[in-house]
Formats: C-alpha cells, structure tokens, sequence
C-alpha cells in the first residue's frame, strides 16, 4: 500500500510565519500587520527580523484592513493576520470594499481554522470562513494541508499573485507529510495517491485523514483516489471532471461547514459538467465546541474512518468495522 509518512507533527501557523519570512526577505516592499496576538498566528518571526515593517493595530482587525488597503495603494504587499473568525467574519465588509473592489494585492492568514483549534470552542473556532472568503469577487483562497505546504503557499501568495488572497491554517500541531519538493501551484490539485473505484477530495488537516481513510478503503477492497485541494478558489476544474470521469464517485472531507464550503465548490464544478454520485465530510451546520482537538475531530465525524465510512456507504457497501 502506498503510504505517506508523518514527519512529525507542526502547526500549520508556523508553515504560514515560515512563508511569510522568507517572501519578506526577497522582498523588502512586504510588511506585515498584527492584532495584538503576533506569535498565536505566526507572525512572530517576521516581527522579529523586520521590526520597522511590522505593525501592530491591537484588538482592531476591521482597522488592520484599512491600514493594509492604504499601505497596498502606495505599492507596499501588507499581509495581516488573526484568527480566521475575526479575518473573515468580523472584516468581511471591509474585505469585500476595501480590498476585493479595488482588487488589491492584500494577503490575509485566517488562523486557528476549524474545530481543531480545542478548548477555545466555537467562538474561535472558522468554520464559515471558506464559503464567505469564495464568494468574494477577485478573492484567491487557499487552504494547505501541513506546515510545509502552507510555508509555500504563503510564500506563492505575495510572491505570485497580484489580487487579494486568503490563507486558511490552524494552531495546532498536525501531521506534516509533504515536501518541498512537491511543490505549489495556485489553483492546480495535488494527486497524492492514485486509484480507480472513488475520488477523496480534501482539503487542509483533512488531507491527511484522507490518506489515512484510502488505506482503511484499500483493506476493504475499494481503492480511492486522493485529491489535495490546496486552493479552494480558482478550484481544478480539471482535476474534479478527470477525477469524477475515472473514478465515478466523490466524497469530499474539510475541517468546515459542509454548506458553502469545499464540498459545495466541488459540487458546482460536477453537476455541470460530469454528474456523478457525491458525499460529504464535515460539519453539518452546527457549531463547535470545547475539547481537545481529537476529541473534537472524533465528536463532529471529521477523521480517516468517517471518509471511509463516507466512501463505503457511496459504493454501495456495509459500512466496514475499521477499528
């Protein structure tokens, strides 16, 4: 069985203050701007290393975006970063006027994504942020899947695009699996495991799960394909109507609310082009709550044997004893 090795778990905020540090030292038109919480998402690095380009605003998120679009308007790349509930929720008309209207290259860290984030519960915990950040006009949203990916994704972000981004990532530390050398490709899925009878589309700390739940299905007989769809918005179109075409069936797995969310965009991409038979993993329209991240993961079906299961159910088969 093809099999991808943890090399050891890290947040996936550190990947984004890895990303942003490195993109800060090719380019010295890069600042960064904080919410009083710099080290919590990542940031505390570029902080440190470039103190005359960081900003702190305080407890002021929906100020931090004004200050990014008007540093943006005289040629600087801001990057600002909280929690993804305050980036994405309480900014969001900011965001939307500010800097999606004026089509600004302004890179947001949404931090401490899903449930994951633990005993903070649901007021901390974006599980909204997905589907709000998509369906903003000129919005590039990303969603890695380890410390090592959101590193380039955060680095492709202000080094690559020209329009606003917005990077999903969590707090707490998960499987880091992939490698540089993998590369990132803004809008390009990654095929981490190949297969013939089902397609598991995942993204963020779900991808690992999936990995994991394409070994639980390989047991059963069923092997699945596994899809890292890093970028929710430019989705793969192609690899969605490819993987729909070959594999006839898709189960989608995201740490978010299934409404709006990965699952919704995959679903868009397939009723209109190659019709096929769909699940989804996630949250179903409640909020989180307090607990350790596993926990919390295991309470709300967000683990490898829920995709099987998922995948099971989608072949038509008796849903497997796995554990």
């Amino acid at each position: 069985m093809q099999r991808y090795m943890n090399n050891g778990n890290k947040p996936t905020k550190t990947g984004f203050g890895e990303g942003l540090l490195a993109a800060g030292r090719n380019n010295p038109d890069v600042v960064c701007i904080g919410a009083d919480i710099t080290t919590s998402v990542g940031c505390d690095l570029f902080a440190k290393e470039f103190p005359s380009r960081f900003f702190s605003m305080g407890i002021a998120e929906q100020n931090c975006v004004g200050v990014a679009t008007g540093l943006a308007l005289e040629g600087k790349i801001p990057v600002f970063s909280t929690y993804g509930v305050f980036a994405a929720l309480r900014c969001a008309d900011q965001i939307r006027i500010s800097v999606c209207y004026n089509n600004l290259h302004v890179v947001i860290g949404g931090a401490h994504s899903g449930v994951s984030v633990g005993p903070d519960g649901a007021t901390h915990q974006a599980l909204e942020d997905i589907g709000i950040m998509r369906v903003l006009p000129n919005m590039t949203v990303l969603s890695p899947c380890d410390a090592t990916q959101t590193k380039l994704a955060a680095t492709a972000a202000i080094e690559l695009c020209k329009g606003p981004v917005y990077i999903r990532f969590g707090r707490e530390a998960m499987p880091d699996f992939t490698s540089e050398k993998l590369g990132f490709e803004i809008g390009k899925a990654q095929m981490l495991r190949d297969g013939a009878n089902l397609t598991i589309i995942a993204t963020g700390h779900l991808v690992w799960e999936a990995l994991e739940a394409a070994i639980l299905l390989e047991s059963k007989g069923i092997f699945a394909r596994v899809l890292n769809m890093h970028t929710i918005k430019p989705v793969d179109k192609e690899a969605i109507i490819i993987a729909a075409r070959e594999t006839g069936a898709i189960v989608t797995a995201e740490e978010h609310q299934v409404n709006c969310g990965l699952g919704s965009a995959v679903a868009e991409v397939v009723v209109q082009n190659y019709p096929v038979s769909m699940a989804f993993v996630g949250m179903g329209d409640q909020f989180g709550e307090s607990g350790t991240p596993r926990q919390l993961m295991e309470k709300f079906g967000l683990t490898a044997v829920a995709i099987a299961e998922a995948g099971m159910r989608l072949k038509g088969r008796e849903v497997a004893k796995f554990l």
